[in-house]
C-alpha cells in the first residue's frame, strides 16, 4: 500500500517511457530494424541496470557509515535495509536465471552457455512459442509457466518491503502494483492480467528486454526503500559531514540531438540557501577538485538545474562538487558522480508489402520512433506524397522517378526534432501476362475458348491487387484459301466475328491475339506479349 498521492520519481517515469516503447514496439511486425530496436533498448535498460546498482550501493555505505558513528540510532533501520538488500539480490538473480533459461530453451544450448549470450548473438530472437511455452505453458492465464511464479516473487517481494517501510510506506510511490491488475489488448475488446500481457505470444527479444526492465524496476524500488528507510533516522543524529549530495536526472537515457537534464541538491539543507555548484569531466574524489573542462552552474533554493546538449551517441559521464554552510556558518563542499546514456535518433520506417515503392498504387508504410507517441512523430517524403492513418500506418504514393527518402522528425521537449530517414526505389508495377481461358497460350479446345470469351491481363506473383484493363488486341486467323487476316477488337471480349471463326474451326487451326494493349494502374499502356493458341477439339 504505497502513498497514492506520491508524484511519480524521474526514475519511475524512465521505467514508464521504457514500457510504452516495449509496448509500441510489440505491436509491430517482427523486422530486422524492430529487432535491432530491441537490442538498443535491451542495451540501454542494462546500463541503466548498472547505474542504478552502483547508485544503491553508495546509499547502504551510507547507512554503514552512520552504524559505526552511532549503532543505537542506526540499528533498527540498518538491519531492515540488510534485509531489503538480501532480498532485492535473491529477486534480480532469480530474474537473471530466468533470462539464462528462456534463451536456453528457444537456443536449445545448456543454461551456462546461454549465460554467455548477448542477446546481439542469439539467433532465436524472433522465436515466440518457445518462450510463450516456457512463461505461460498450456495455461489460459498463464498459470502453468513461470510467468506465475514470477509474477508472485515480485508481488512478494513488494509487500515485503511495504512492511519494512511500515509508517514510512506512505512516503514512498513504489512500483510493481502488479497482483490484481488487469490490461486491455491493443484491441481494447478484452483485459488480459499481468502474465498474458507480458508473456504470450512476445518474441524472445522482447522477453529479455522485460525481465531487464524488471530488474530495473527492483532496483528503482530498492534504492527508493533504502533511501527512505536512511532519511527516516533524524538528521540531527549524523554529523554535519554525514550528509551527501542528490542528483536526480528526468532521464539517465536521452536521444541525440535533446539533452540531458538533472536536478543537483543537497537534501539535508535549508533550501533558501544557493550552492557553489562547479561541473566538470571527472572530480578528485580525495582533494575535492573537478577534473576537465570545469563550469560554474547557477544555485538556487539550495539546488542548481543542469542541462547538457546530447550531441553524440553513447555512454557519457561527469563529476563535480557542490559547497554550501551548515548551520553554524561553516562552508562544507561535497563531490559528486554521474553516468547517463544517450541513444542515436532510431526511427524505424518499413515498407509493410514490398521493400520498394511502386507508381500509382497505395504502398502502406509503418513508421514508429521508440519512446515517443504515435501522435508526436511526423514523416514527409521527397518526389511523392503520404498520409497518416493513424497508429504510426501511413500511405505512400509515388508518381516518377527511381527513389523517394522518407524523412522522420519527433516532437521532444517541445521541438521537433530529426529521427532519421530511409530511401526507397521507386519502380513502374511489373507488366502483366495477357491469359486466354487462363493460359498465356497452347492448347485450347473450342469448348474452353467459347467458354472464356475474353482476354485478361493477370500480373503473377505480386503482392499488390491491382487490376490491368485490356484495351484493344488484333485476332489473326487464316483463311480456308490460306491468307492470314486480322480482326481489331476493342476491350477484352471477343466479338461475334471472332466467336464465329472459333466455332468453324477444325483440329490444327491457330488463332493468334496480337497487338495487345493493357491500361494499368499508374496510367500507363503496355504491350503485352503475344497469345498463341492451337485448336485441339
Amino acid at each position: 500500500m504505497g502513498a497514492k498521492n506520491c508524484a511519480e520519481t524521474p526514475r519511475q517515469k524512465l521505467i514508464g517511457m521504457m514500457y510504452l516503447v516495449l509496448t509500441a514496439m510489440l505491436a509491430l511486425n517482427v523486422s530486422k530494424d524492430i529487432l535491432d530496436a530491441f537490442i538498443i533498448v535491451n542495451d540501454s535498460i542494462e546500463e541503466t541496470n548498472r547505474i542504478f546498482y552502483d547508485k544503491v550501493q553508495g546509499n547502504y555505505a551510507m547507512f554503514d557509515k552512520a552504524y559505526a558513528m552511532t549503532p543505537e540510532k542506526v540499528k533498527d533501520n540498518y538491519e531492515k535495509a540488510l534485509i531489503v538488500k538480501k532480498e532485492a539480490d535473491e529477486l534480480v538473480k532469480y530474474i537473471e536465471d530466468l533470462k539464462a533459461q528462456v534463451i536456453a530453451v528457444t537456443e536449445r544450448v545448456s543454461v551456462e552457455e546461454a549465460r554467455k549470450l548477448n542477446l546481439r548473438d542469439i539467433k532465436g530472437r524472433d522465436n515466440f512459442d518457445a518462450p510463450t511455452n516456457f512463461f505461460v505453458g498450456s495455461s489460459q492465464d498463464g498459470s502453468a509457466g513461470k510467468a506465475r511464479e514470477l509474477k508472485n516473487k515480485l508481488v512478494g517481494f513488494r509487500k515485503q518491503m511495504i512492511e519494512l517501510l511500515g509508517k514510512y510506506a506512505d512516503k514512498v510511490q513504489l512500483g510493481l502494483d502488479i497482483e490484481n491488475k488487469m490490461y486491455p489488448t491493443i484491441e481494447g475488446d478484452q483485459q488480459l492480467n499481468w502474465e498474458m500481457t507480458n508473456f504470450y505470444h512476445t518474441i524472445l527479444a522482447a522477453d529479455i528486454v522485460i525481465l531487464n526492465k524488471l530488474i530495473l524496476e527492483v532496483r528503482n524500488m530498492e534504492a527508493d526503500v533504502v533511501a527512505q528507510l536512511y532519511s527516516a533516522v533524524s538528521a540531527e543524529d549524523f554529523t554535519f559531514d554525514r550528509v551527501g549530495v542528490k542528483v536526480v536526472p528526468k532521464s539517465s537515457i536521452v536521444v541525440a540531438g535533446s539533452q540531458y537534464e538533472a536536478e543537483i541538491f543537497v537534501a539535508a539543507y535549508d533550501t533558501r540557501q544557493n550552492p557553489e555548484i562547479l561541473i566538470g569531466d571527472d572530480v578528485d574524489t580525495v582533494n575535492l577538485k573537478v577534473l576537465g573542462n570545469v563550469t560554474k552552474l547557477e544555485g538556487d533554493s539550495g539546488r542548481g538545474i543542469l542541462r547538457i546538449p546530447a550531441t553524440s551517441p553513447g555512454a557519457k559521464k561527469f563529476g563535480g562538487t557542490i559547497t554550501i554552510k551548515s548551520q553554524s556558518g561553516a562552508v562544507q563542499t561535497y563531490w559528486f558522480k554521474e553516468e547517463y546514456f544517450v541513444m542515436s535518433p532510431t526511427a524505424t520506417v518499413s515498407a509493410d508489402k514490398m521493400n520498394v515503392f511502386y507508381i500509382g498504387v497505395d504502398n502502406p508504410v509503418s513508421i514508429s520512433v521508440p519512446g515517443v507517441p504515435n501522435d508526436r512523430v511526423r514523416a514527409s517524403i521527397t518526389n511523392g506524397t503520404i498520409i497518416p492513418k493513424g497508429n504510426g500506418k501511413y500511405i505512400v504514393r509515388v508518381s516518377q522517378g527511381t527513389k523517394s527518402v522518407v524523412n522522420v522528425t519527433a516532437e521532444m521537449n517541445g521541438k521537433m526534432m530529426s529521427m532519421g530517414s530511409a530511401e526507397f526505389r521507386v519502380k513502374r508495377v511489373p507488366s502483366p501476362i495477357a491469359k486466354v481461358a487462363g493460359k498465356a497460350g497452347g492448347n485450347y479446345t473450342k469448348t474452353e475458348l467459347l467458354a472464356n470469351p475474353y482476354v485478361i491481363a493477370d500480373i503473377e506473383n505480386f503482392e499488390f491487387d491491382l487490376k490491368f484493363d485490356i484495351v484493344s488486341y488484333s485476332f489473326t486467323y487464316r483463311t480456308p484459301a490460306g491468307d492470314l487476316l486480322d480482326k481489331q477488337v476493342s476491350g477484352m471480349r471477343f466479338t461475334q466475328d471472332v466467336i464465329d471463326i472459333i466455332q468453324r474451326s477444325t483440329r490444327g487451326s491457330r488463332f493468334y491475339i496480337e497487338n495487345i494493349k493493357a491500361k494499368g494502374p499508374d496510367g500507363t499502356v503496355r504491350e503485352l506479349p503475344t497469345v498463341s493458341m492451337r485448336i485441339t477439339g
